[in-house]
């Protein structure tokens, strides 16, 4: 308790200056939920003279593309403090200069949202999900200053958040414009579940349909989770307030996301908790507490801070993704939720994805990273070529963390919990402002793996290999000391490639770029293409396509006659064996790979 009050004491010296001014005031009423409305007013005070710069966010933490919030924000209105009318003009479209004001700027508007998850606003009768990003408005030159957000709720509702309450009803503090941003808030008739681990109030607040029962057991399954999550860093995380909360809209409208956020995380999903759902959804609840340490406080220097006014790039997310996504699973596995064939599963998921991936063969993790404001729910209508060029940082980094600690715990006696563990000491545990003391860059990261493995040359040569190179693991090395084979899924399957396909009367439609040394793409055929008939039969549905497959074998020459875009034609394709593998148990593993699987996938939790 004292380390609590503690950092209460340090939170209040940081703000110090920042509690000195003016705060920012918001309110949030719902008169027109039903047509997905919030009535948001903002009241900025003591204000120099000249235009008062009002912004809406571009972009969101965790979110690595543009989304142009302002899109949803209309019938904006401001008066000074005595209810003059004030000019607006719009110099940007995310933004509203203010002019004429006496020191206050009364600034209202409507919002509209409806789309619940991690990155927007939903809002409807039954509930409101509010990315802040997406909800508030700023203004520039106050960033510094505190905030305080006040609801006026609709009956049966309550407020889920990571601001810290204050003594108004419904009313809530945020130090600065980062942390208010960073912290979403969920509004409707909570199910709450509240326990204790080191000193620390850990909540769950659910709005789902299903039973008090089925909620019982997944808060007992999500404290499974925190626990393994601790034990790989050795301790829980400082949190600002004292708490962490898991913010979780389970509903039919919901979309499926998961987001970190500093104290907090959302969590959407239109699954039940019952079943293979909750696993599902359990799924979300590790990866983004996970997140608690790794990119919350242990963030790279290029993302800190976060800047709410363009797409924010970083040569890193293959670590604070990617390395995040192997954990996930892997404390769901040391847990006991996840059955090790249901490991396998996501061991094969993993690896399958990066050895058939054109992309991984061509460019790095860091590469792969720095396409995130491309790919991270970012729109856009042109067609890509992205199945040939691009692998998720997610999944390329999670591949490359897989391999790090099997090559950790076979060759140097340490693993990869050792490594994430030095990485918090030296980069993650230090916190000023509500923000690392000192956010890392690639080079801090290639260090430490010299110091926990002992070996420099190892760590330079595993970052110019794997992580600013593109050479792929070798897995069926790495996983054999766990008892574990990687093999052909389906051995002695012909295939004409990895296809995405729409069937109609006339034949089946490529939809997406063949990839490439494919079948299909060595008899330059490619999206759009319309498959016609197979070895002179017709194509027009899947079940036709694969009863022909299974009459021939990899390597067979088979025409298939296309239109294109410049006609029909027949051209002679040479099937190749389904490239697809997966990760199994070795029928005779020996005991010693069976005690290295327990070393690595058993529990870690005290």
């Amino acid at each position: 308790m004292q380390k609590i009050f503690v950092s209460f004491l340090l939170a209040g010296l940081l703000c110090g200056t920042a509690q000195a001014q003016a705060p920012v005031r918001y309110s949030l009423a719902f008169p027109n939920a039903a047509h997905h409305e919030a009535q948001v007013t903002v009241v900025f005070s003591d204000l120099k003279s000249g235009s008062l710069q009002v912004r809406m966010a571009r972009s969101s933490p965790g979110r690595y593309a543009l989304h142009e919030f302002a899109k949803n924000v209309y019938a904006v209105k401001a008066t000074d403090s005595k209810g003059k009318v004030l000019t607006i003009s719009r110099p940007d479209p995310s933004g509203w200069d203010v002019a004429g004001h006496d020191g206050t700027v009364r600034f209202s508007y409507t919002l509209f949202g409806d789309r619940t998850d991690g990155t927007y606003a939903g809002i409807d009768e039954r509930h409101a999900h509010l990315n802040i990003p997406a909800t508030l408005a700023y203004a520039r030159g106050l960033e510094e200053r505190p905030a305080q957000v006040q609801f006026e709720l609709p009956a049966g509702w309550q407020v889920a958040t990571q601001l810290r309450p204050e003594t108004a009803p419904n009313t809530y503090f945020a130090p600065h414009l980062q942390h208010l941003m960073d912290s979403p808030i969920s509004l409707g008739a909570q199910q709450v579940r509240t326990w204790q681990e080191q000193g620390k109030t850990i909540e769950l607040a659910v709005l789902h349909e299903g039973t008090a029962a089925e909620l019982d057991t997944y808060a007992d399954q999500t404290k499974k989770i925190v626990r393994e999550a601790s034990a790989v860093f050795g301790e829980l995380p400082a949190f600002d307030f004292g708490r962490y909360t898991f913010i979780a809209n389970y509903l039919p409208q919901t979309g499926g996301d998961g987001m970190e956020h500093r104290n907090s995380t959302s969590l959407t999903s239109a699954r039940s908790l019952r079943g293979q759902e909750a696993i599902d959804n359990l799924g979300t609840v590790s990866h983004e507490f996970f997140h608690a340490w790794n990119v919350e406080r242990i963030r790279p220097k290029s993302l800190e801070p976060f800047d709410f006014d363009r797409a924010n790039q970083s040569e890193a997310l293959w670590f604070a993704e990617g390395f995040t996504l192997y954990y996930g699973d892997l404390l769901l596995r040391r847990a006991g939720i996840l059955t090790e064939a249901q490991y396998m599963q996501e061991l094969t998921t993993i690896v399958n994805s990066m050895v058939n991936s054109p992309g991984a063969r061509l460019y790095s993790p860091v590469q792969m990273s720095q396409q995130a404001p491309f790919v991270d729910a970012a729109a856009a209508i042109d067609p890509n070529n992205r199945g040939n060029t691009y692998l998720s940082y997610y999944t390329i980094g999670g591949a490359n963390a897989l391999a790090l600690d099997l090559l950790l715990r076979q060759n140097y006696k340490t693993d990869l919990d050792t490594y994430m563990r030095t990485v918090w000491r030296q980069h993650g545990q230090a916190q000023q402002n509500f923000a690392p003391q000192r956010p890392y860059t690639l080079p801090d990261l290639q260090r430490i793996l010299g110091e926990v493995a002992r070996d420099t040359a190892f760590a330079g040569q595993f970052f110019r290999t794997h992580i600013t190179g593109h050479e792929l693991p070798n897995y069926e090395e790495l996983l054999a000391p766990a008892g574990l084979l990687v093999r052909r899924a389906n051995p002695g399957q012909p295939s004409m490639g990895l296809l995405d396909l729409a069937y109609s009367p006339q034949g089946a439609t490529i939809i997406n770029s063949t990839l490439v040394g494919s079948p299909l793409y060595l008899a330059g055929i490619d999206r759009e293409d319309v498959l016609l008939k197979f070895n002179g039969k017709p194509i027009r549905k899947q079940q036709e396509l694969q009863k022909l497959l299974s009459k021939q074998k990899p390597g067979d020459v088979v025409p298939v006659e296309v239109r294109s875009r410049t006609g029909v034609r027949t051209v002679q394709v040479t099937l190749a064996e389904v490239p697809a593998v997966e990760v199994v148990p070795a029928p005779t593993a020996t005991p010693e790979q069976l005690a290295f699987r327990m070393a690595w996938l058993g529990s870690k939790a005290k």
